[in-house]
C-alpha cells in the first residue's frame, strides 16, 4: 500500500516518495526519509542551526527549519527544467541537525566538523543547511580531510577574507583562515556576487555582482569551469548572494546583487564539475516575508541534487524552450 503523509517517518526507503498534502504532513527537507542509517545514502541533509558568529542581525540558526518548510512544493512535480524525480535516482535522507551547545562557544567548531565528518566518513555527500557562514569553516575542513584541498565556488555579497588571528568565531574572516592552512585552493576557487571591498583577493577569481549583470551567465561559466577543471568542488552558497529584492531574510543584505533566477542559471550550469559537498547558509526567517528567502534557499540546494542525480543517471524530458 503506497504511503499517503508523513513520509518522513512512515517511509522505509531513501528512494522514491509518497503522496503529501502540501500545507500538511511531517516536515523534513523535500520530505525526504528522516534517518541516521546512511547505508546506501548518496546524499544526507543537515541543519547546522547556529548563528552566534554574525556581525549584524541574528536569527539563522533558525534558517535550517524554513527552508525544510519551504521545500515542500519541491517534493510534489518532477523537477524542473530537467523532466525527471531526482529521488528515482539519488537516495537522500534528512539526517537531522548537528546538535550544538551554544553555551560552550569553544566546542562548536569541533562539534560541526565532528558531526560532518561522520557522514562524510559513510560514503554520503552533505548538503548542510545553515546557519550563519562561518559553519563552512568546519564543514570544509571535514571535506577536505577526505578529499584534499577544495576549489571553493562561494556565492556571497561579501569575500570573508578579512584577516583574523586564526581564533575567531566569525563569519567574515573564516575563508582567508581556510586558504592559510591549506584546505582551499584559492587558484581553483571563485567568487561570485560580491559587492563589498577588501584590499586582497586573496587569489580568488571574484566574479563581481556588476560583472556578472554586465557579461551574462554563459561569460561566469566559462570562467568557473576554465578555472576548476577536475578539482574537488565545495560550493558555499550565502543567500546574501542574491538581492535582498529576492532574498530580505538575512543577516547582512547589500543591494545590487543576484537576481534568483540568475543564481538558479549558474547552479544548473555546474554539472559536469566534481562536487563533493554544499551548503546553503545565512537564512534569518525573522526577516524574511511570505518566505521569500526561505524559498530561494529551498530551490539552490535542490537544484544541487538535482545535478547529483544526473551524474547518476537520472534522465527525464526538457518540455519547452528551456
Amino acid at each position: 500500500m503506497a504511503i499517503k503523509s508523513d513520509h518522513a517517518f512512515r517511509a522505509t526507503s531513501n528512494l522514491g516518495r509518497s503522496t503529501e498534502m502540501t500545507y500538511g504532513g511531517a516536515l523534513s527537507f523535500l520530505r525526504r526519509r528522516y534517518t541516521r542509517d546512511l547505508g546506501g545514502v548518496d546524499v544526507a541533509v543537515t541543519g547546522i542551526p547556529y548563528d552566534a558568529s554574525v556581525t549584524y542581525r541574528p536569527g539563522c540558526r533558525l534558517g535550517p527549519q524554513a527552508i525544510r518548510a519551504a521545500s515542500v512544493q519541491l517534493a510534489e512535480l518532477k523537477a524542473f527544467p530537467w523532466g525527471f524525480d531526482p529521488f528515482e535516482t539519488l537516495a537522500v535522507t534528512d539526517y537531522g541537525d548537528c546538535f550544538i551547545d551554544p553555551h560552550h562557544p569553544a566546542g562548536v567548531p569541533a562539534s560541526i566538523e565532528a558531526h560532518a565528518a561522520e557522514i562524510i566518513a559513510s560514503g554520503a555527500k552533505m548538503l548542510s543547511l545553515g546557519g550563519d557562514h562561518f559553519v563552512a569553516y568546519p564543514l570544509i575542513k571535514a571535506h577536505a580531510a577526505k578529499y584534499g584541498p577544495l576549489a571553493l565556488i562561494q556565492f556571497d555579497a561579501h569575500c570573508d577574507t578579512w584577516e583574523d588571528d586564526g581564533t575567531r568565531l566569525d563569519h567574515g574572516t573564516m575563508f582567508a583562515r581556510g586558504v592559510a592552512e591549506g584546505i582551499i585552493d584559492p587558484s581553483k576557487s571563485v567568487q561570485i556576487g560580491l559587492r563589498t571591498y577588501n584590499d586582497s583577493a586573496h587569489g580568488f577569481e571574484i566574479l563581481t555582482a556588476p560583472w556578472v549583470h554586465r557579461n551574462g551567465i554563459d561569460a561566469a561559466l566559462e570562467i568557473i569551469h576554465a578555472r576548476i577543471g577536475d578539482t574537488p568542488t565545495y560550493i558555499s552558497f550565502d543567500i546574501d548572494g542574491l538581492d535582498p529584492a529576492f532574498a530580505p531574510g538575512t543577516g547582512t543584505p547589500v543591494p545590487g546583487g543576484l537576481a534568483s533566477w540568475q543564481a538558479l542559471e549558474l547552479m544548473r550550469g555546474l554539472g559536469a564539475l566534481d562536487l563533493v559537498g554544499m551548503d546553503v547558509v545565512e537564512v534569518s526567517p525573522p526577516f524574511d516575508h511570505a518566505e521569500i528567502t526561505a524559498l530561494a534557499a529551498a530551490h539552490v540546494a535542490h537544484d544541487w541534487l538535482c545535478l547529483l542525480a544526473a551524474k547518476k543517471g537520472a534522465k527525464g524530458v526538457e518540455v519547452g524552450r528551456v
